[in-house]
């Protein structure tokens, strides 16, 4: 009963979770709410930071209940990217957070890149200039909202992604702070002398002063309000979602790697003490950083995974629940020729195009809910293998297995059609909450929970395996035929841009 406990705060893009582990990893108790998606125009994606906190606050507090004495530190994960200023004064939000997933700065840019600023800005950050990153999303608020440039420059405002607005209201505004990963996420951030970039800020006209401090994804994040539990809780560790996982896919040793699917999907290969600079337009980013030594990784991110089930569900109610889908793909044959791109909010890596949008080819007369249910699932597997090619193509050895977590995951026909299409095969954790996992184990390697980076990632438990079992043939026309798909939506992009 006097085993340390380790809460687990793991802020998504839908919704917030917070779950208690005990030291072998274990889940004992858990708690999550959803909160509104806001689209205010086409490509734009918002959340109010009013219910990313309330939520957080509100699950944590179900979790904890009356037993604060147990643990011994929280860690935090979070969607990557999205984008926070707040007055610095009173914590007041000047805007909704701009989520990752919006692309309103896709102009800026295309502007930014008739300045040949990109390939400095790949060097430094180990990112492409898209919307997806942090900077220009900093940049549009501080341009769109009355007043918030002057209140910058007077140092009356800070920026933060996810992890340092939790941060900063769990400690009641005692500490401005960030790990490593999420500052890697910013654009502004240069990985290779891990500081925040004086010329790079210039380019994007962001105030320094508005910068949290980095710090160690295992590290002191100082300790909560006594109010919000009843007494503090030290904050011990941090690291964006998908670094969080890596963690807790127990992926710490150079040429291991993993793939989470929730709304998007992002596969993450760790390259050690080494960043390899992609030609196929991966991402170079921090995997970890410990004791002051970073860890680097190559990361390949799809926008929509997920989501695509969700729109089947939300947007065309062909289905009622998430997991019929998979009952709908077993019961096909095979594609029927019918494939689904979703790129409703573009398309990610290798494309990176941001004007794609989504687009379902090969229907007939025929084609319903079984069909559409299929493709949905199917696009999640090729996404997977375009990234694979491209890790492979950037000097990378093809992973012995591909470790997988998050929410989609439970399907054993998606793990089935996974190892199928990449060739790969899957490897499916006892526990695939695996961000939450990352962030707990992280915050108990600096409260001394656990004594060595092997200690921390020795619970690791393997739940299922798929081996590829599609013969070649098939498979080279399954992939031959998406890659139209995707050509097609590539051309429909560039003929809309008028």
């Amino acid at each position: 009963m006097n085993e340390p406990l380790l809460l687990a705060i793991d802020q998504g893009t839908t919704s917030s979770r917070a779950i208690a582990f005990d030291a072998a990893g274990n889940r004992l108790r858990t708690a999550q709410q959803e909160f509104e998606q806001i689209y205010p125009a086409d490509g734009w994606v918002e959340h109010d930071p009013g219910e990313i906190w309330s939520t957080t606050l509100a699950v944590c507090r179900e979790v904890v209940g009356d037993d604060a004495k147990r643990f011994a530190a929280i860690g935090i994960t979070n969607q990557r990217e999205t984008t926070l200023v707040w007055d610095r004064r009173t914590g007041q939000p000047i805007y909704n957070a701009i989520v990752w997933q919006d692309r309103r700065t896709a102009a800026a840019c295309a502007e930014l890149r008739t300045r040949n600023v990109e390939d400095k800005l790949r060097a430094r950050t180990g990112l492409l200039l898209d919307p997806y990153f942090s900077a220009t999303k900093i940049a549009w608020l501080l341009d769109q909202v009355d007043g918030a440039r002057e209140r910058a420059a007077r140092g009356d405002l800070v920026f933060g992604t996810v992890d340092t607005f939790l941060i900063w209201k769990l400690t009641g505004g005692r500490c401005h702070l960030t790990d490593a990963t999420n500052a890697s996420r910013t654009m502004l951030f240069n990985i290779h002398q891990q500081r925040w970039d004086d010329e790079l800020l210039s380019i994007f006209d962001v105030p320094a002063a508005m910068l949290p401090e980095v710090r160690d994804s295992a590290d002191d994040f100082g300790e909560t309000d006594a109010g919000w539990f009843g007494r503090p809780i030290p904050i011990r560790g941090v690291a964006g979602d998908q670094q969080a996982a890596l963690v807790g896919q127990a992926c710490t040793s150079p040429g291991m790697m993993k793939s989470t699917y929730g709304t998007g999907c992002f596969a993450v290969f760790n390259t050690g003490e080494t960043a390899i600079e992609s030609a196929n337009k991966l991402l170079t980013t921090v995997g970890y950083r410990l004791a002051g030594r970073t860890t680097y990784a190559l990361e390949g991110s799809i926008f929509v995974a997920g989501a695509a089930i969700q729109w089947l569900r939300d947007g065309l109610g062909v289905i009622r629940e998430s997991r019929e889908s998979e009952a709908l793909a077993e019961r096909q044959r095979d594609n029927q020729g019918v494939y689904l791109v979703p790129a409703f909010t573009g398309l990610g890596a290798p494309h990176w195009d941001p004007h794609a949008r989504g687009a379902v080819f090969g229907m007939t007369r025929d084609t319903g809910p079984g069909q559409l249910a299929r493709a949905a699932l199917e696009s999640v597997c090729y996404q997977t293998h375009d990234l694979l090619t491209a890790m492979v193509a950037d000097g990378t050895q093809a992973p012995s297995a591909l470790r997988v977590d998050g929410g989609m995951v439970a399907n054993n026909w998606l793990l089935q059609c996974l190892a199928d299409i990449t060739g790969v095969t899957v490897e499916r954790p006892t526990i695939i909450e695996t961000t939450a996992v990352g962030a707990a184990r992280l915050a108990g390697l600096q409260s001394g929970v656990y004594d060595s980076l092997e200690a921390m990632t020795s619970a690791w438990q393997l739940d299922r395996r798929a081996d590829p079992a599609l013969d070649e043939s098939t498979r080279n026309r399954y992939i031959r035929r998406w890659n139209a798909a995707v050509d097609a939506v590539g051309r429909y992009a560039l003929a809309i841009q008028d």
